[in-house]
């Protein structure tokens, strides 16, 4: 069996401790759809579905050694 390189363990602690993080912190955008405390509208909610989704296929095209964005943060454009 193979050892792991350095590289490759520091890797894999770095992406469990950032998967984690990126996880919780998209649980938590998922509560701003509570009614209850919320007001936003449909337009809003494809926004923020969109920018998640762009986020995601940029991860996926980096993976791919597509290249890598230069992508601001995300602001509401209404």
């Amino acid at each position: 069996m193979d050892q792991k390189s350095a590289k490759m363990i520091k890797f894999e602690e770095l992406a469990e401790r950032r998967m984690n993080e990126a996880l919780n912190k998209i649980r938590l955008v998922g509560n701003l759809s509570h009614t209850g405390n919320y007001e936003y509208t449909d337009t809003h909610a494809k926004q923020v579905v969109s920018a998640l989704k762009s986020a995601v296929k940029d991860v996926e095209n980096r993976f791919a050694k597509k290249g890598r964005s230069d992508k601001d943060g995300f602001k509401f454009r209404i």
